[in-house]
């Protein structure tokens, strides 16, 4: 018996874009935020585990560099506050998420700790690191497997 091995096809890169309707100012920060982790893929539409929306939330805010224990329990504590389940709190989990945040570029891991990439304005990171090389980058290879069976 011949045994076949199949490969796996693995991105180099990805993100994902999803339009949504424009942020109106009384919309929470929360729900901002939940809005830009659905629009790049973060989160998918309908996903009830959200624990990824805290821990952007919790970095967003704090300003500093935080390790992977104390975002846990500020999220924990912010998800109680706002009576939201505690799904999803698992520091494995949560490092899983910070590694996601950090593919994105908007998270950088110094040392042992996390923080918002140089302590920037995200809106920065987007221009600098994700419109202006990530997207790039991606749409450049995809143009080059159309060009390849034109």
């Amino acid at each position: 018996m011949i045994k076949k091995t199949v490969s796996k096809d693995t991105p180099l890169a990805e993100i994902t874009l999803r339009k949504y309707e424009k942020p109106s100012s009384e919309m929470p920060k929360r729900d901002a935020i939940k809005k830009l982790c659905l629009s790049i893929g973060l989160l998918q539409p309908g996903d009830s585990r959200d624990i990824v929306v805290d821990i952007f939330h919790v970095l967003h805010d704090a300003k500093l560099q935080l390790n992977s224990e104390e975002i846990q329990k500020r999220v924990v504590g912010y998800r109680k506050k706002s009576n939201l389940p505690l799904q999803g709190i698992a520091q494995s989990n949560i490092r899983r998420q910070l590694r996601r945040l950090r593919e994105l570029f908007l998270v950088e891991k110094v040392k042992n700790t996390y923080r918002i990439s140089e302590n920037e304005n995200i809106h920065n990171i987007f221009e600098e690191k994700i419109k202006k090389f990530y997207i790039p980058t991606i749409v450049s290879r995809v143009e080059e497997y159309f060009k390849h069976l034109k």
